[in-house]
């Protein structure tokens, strides 16, 4: 399982004219279901979007995390996370976890983050999306639950 974890000021997505998710301060989550994910993979990823240290402190360090600063989560599905380029010029996407398997890890996680006590506004899973959101810093940090990065 990957993620794409981007601090922000404010994140929203529409599916059409419609918004399905919206936050201010938080995380803007894009999240990719790789075959062969489960339950350790939702645990890492869900504790690490929750734990994560990337909030400053009252002395400029990134040292809070979106929990101790009462943010919200905003999870996105995004099953490109899983598409590999480094043959040809068109991705594969093989190694995506098929739509029905991605949907329940997906709502797995997002379940668990509220769990944690966390705000979480969602995506539609399998909707054409436009995302827009404001990136603070920038900050963004890559997630892995294979530790592949």
């Amino acid at each position: 399982m990957r993620a794409v974890v981007q601090r922000v000021t404010s994140a929203r997505v529409t599916v059409g004219e419609r918004t399905t998710g919206e936050i201010g301060q938080g995380l803007l989550v894009l999240v990719g279901v790789d075959q062969g994910d489960g339950p350790s993979d939702i645990q890492y990823i869900a504790s690490k979007i929750r734990d994560l240290r990337i909030f400053q402190d009252d002395n400029d360090k990134m040292n809070r995390s979106v929990l101790d600063i009462g943010g919200a989560v905003l999870v996105v599905s995004q099953f490109t996370l899983s598409g590999d380029a480094r043959n040809g010029r068109r991705p594969s996407f093989a190694s995506a976890a098929p739509p029905e398997i991605a949907r329940a890890l997906y709502e797995d996680v997002v379940r668990e983050l509220q769990d944690s006590g966390l705000r979480v506004a969602t995506g539609e899973f399998k909707a054409m999306m436009q995302v827009a959101l404001v990136n603070d810093g920038p900050v963004t940090i890559l997630l892995d639950s294979r530790k592949n990065f």
